[in-house]
């Protein structure tokens, strides 16, 4: 009896392991309006930064650059995983460069987002192995319009697919069994797929599916959603009087969106595909980005056929494997897309942005007013001045602020402000009271307020209960009044200037006399950084 007790109370240990293992691993949850990236347990926003798309192909490369992360204040680095160094040969894998990125992120106290450089890359298919670029009657490319073959791997081709999935299985499986501390915490797969040159491919595999019926799974679905489709889509399905039955061109009519629709289905399903058999050897959180179309141009002169916004029922109906679609902003317009990619339930991941100094306000607008899960921008170790940069002063407060963050999260008590020239001020209400946030310059005390092109600048605003605030960021004054009525009017109490240090505030300068204008304002001037908590209180 005794052995049968050990062997049971093993078996018990065993089985707490492996479920702690499982509660461990990074995953995804609904909270509240949005979802949250759960980290050992614990909610986490990534204050990352995306490497450039060659420096993780060397370590010596690599070695420099550890210390700007820190400088800068990152907890997270998104680094390519290249196919073709990988798998350079069929049937050889090489993890160096894989291993060496997640020992030295974990040594340097980071996480590691990793970037799936397989088939696609920017729309071209650069990152495929040599023995699938050379082999074209095994591995077929994508053709234009006049059958001429494209720098583009095919998603009409199984043995493609079947190449794509097999490596990425063979990564994913490695991952879960060398990286026992759950480094790396999300996947993304591929990279900014879509067809140029063309909306959709011309192989004769290409051709057969277009004239065949459209899938039973997608007409299910857009008769089931029919009222709640991203309204681009639901035109464009209109023009046919949302017709039910037939072939792509019957359904949505002849025209490049029919064929951007038609390309959309094939590359998600291929991208699905991969994800799913990544996820049956280790199932991280996975995600997919999208190269804009910004310039309001035809599909074809724009990657085609992506993970875009007016594509997102197409996407999410085929490929349900992947978690999250994700915008890459290389244009002034990142309101709108950012509204644009939280539609259809979709949390808002910002997996690469242009380098700029505008990046510091962005991220408390995109983390404070659309929940973000994380902000990333694009070739972050290419500053010599790391402790400097914006976005390192941007990341100091997030990263003090990070538990209210999460803490308030989906709640409807966190709100974000992005402000420029153009748009000068912003109204939010929070409880009772409505905040008035204008740009700094609007207080005509800086002579660079009489100079046009005013600096982008930001806050976020965190309502703890009915009268305290957090307010941080740059470049912002807010004032206060009561909603519903003339009567009674809202007065700060106190405002201090702080840092949470290891969770817990630590009040600095009391913020009275100048500071607030005299009870009028919290103000944060342009160049500077900080974090105020404000109590209010009202009176006749």
């Amino acid at each position: 009896m005794r052995k049968q007790n050990g062997i049971i109370f093993s078996f018990i240990i065993l089985i707490h392991s492996s479920v702690s293992a499982q509660i461990r691993m990074p995953y995804l949850i609904k909270k509240g309006t949005t979802e949250q990236l759960i980290v050992d347990g614990k909610p986490f926003l990534v204050l990352g930064g995306e490497l450039g798309n060659s420096t993780a192909s060397s370590l010596d490369y690599m070695r420099p650059v550890w210390s700007k992360f820190k400088a800068m204040n990152l907890n997270t680095i998104l680094s390519p995983v290249y196919w073709e160094l990988l798998k350079p040969k069929e049937g050889t894998f090489d993890f160096t460069l894989v291993d060496n990125i997640i020992k030295a992120a974990r040594k340097n106290n980071l996480r590691v987002i990793l970037l799936w450089f397989g088939s696609w890359k920017n729309s071209m298919s650069c990152y495929a192995p040599a023995w699938i670029k050379t082999n074209e009657s095994r591995f077929p490319r994508a053709q234009d319009n006049t059958r001429k073959g494209l720098e583009i791997l095919s998603a009409f081709s199984k043995n493609n697919l079947d190449a794509d999935e097999a490596a990425f299985a063979v990564l994913m499986k490695h991952i879960k069994e060398t990286d026992k501390s759950h480094t790396v915490i999300m996947v993304q797969v591929e990279n900014e797929i879509g067809m140029l040159t063309e909306a959709r491919e011309r192989t004769a595999d290409a051709d057969k599916a277009f004239d065949r019926d459209v899938p039973r799974e997608l007409m299910n679905y857009l008769i089931t959603n029919k009222d709640s489709l991203v309204p681009e889509l639901k035109d464009q399905w209109s023009k046919t009087n949302f017709t039910t039955n037939g072939n792509w061109e019957n359904v949505f009519g002849k025209s490049p969106a029919t064929d951007e629709i038609f390309q959309a289905w094939y590359y998600a399903k291929y991208a699905n595909a991969v994800a799913a058999a990544g996820k049956n050897e280790y199932s991280l959180p996975m995600y997919v980005n999208a190269a804009l179309n910004y310039r309001n141009v035809k599909p074809g002169q724009y990657p085609s056929a992506g993970p875009l916004p007016h594509l997102m029922d197409i996407w999410q109906v085929a490929a349900p494997s992947i978690d999250i679609l994700s915008p890459d902003f290389y244009n002034p317009y990142f309101k709108q897309y950012c509204d644009l990619y939280t539609r259809r339930n979709n949390p808002l991941f910002i997996p690469e942005i242009r380098f700029e100094p505008s990046d510091a306000a962005k991220v408390f607008y995109a983390i404070g007013h659309y929940q973000a899960i994380g902000y990333s921008p694009f070739s972050i170790e290419s500053t010599d001045k790391p402790k400097e940069e914006p976005i390192s002063k941007a990341y100091s407060i997030l990263s003090q602020l990070s538990p209210e963050i999460l803490k308030y999260t989906g709640t409807g008590k966190m709100e974000g402000v992005l402000l420029d020239s153009q748009n000068k001020k912003q109204e939010i209400i929070l409880g009772n009271y409505k905040l008035s946030v204008a740009h700094d310059y609007t207080l005509g005390w800086s002579p660079d307020a009489l100079k046009p092109g005013w600096p982008i600048t930001g806050c976020i605003i965190i309502q703890e209960n009915e009268n305290d605030f957090i307010i941080a960021g740059t470049g912002v004054v807010v004032t206060f009044s009561v909603i519903g009525t003339n009567r009674i009017s809202a007065g700060i109490l106190q405002a201090n200037e702080g840092k949470y240090i290891n969770g817990k505030w630590q009040p600095g300068r009391r913020m009275n006399g100048d500071q607030d204008h005299q009870g009028r304002h919290i103000r944060v001037p342009v160049s500077e950084w900080n974090i105020q908590r404000v109590k209010l209180y009202q009176y006749k």
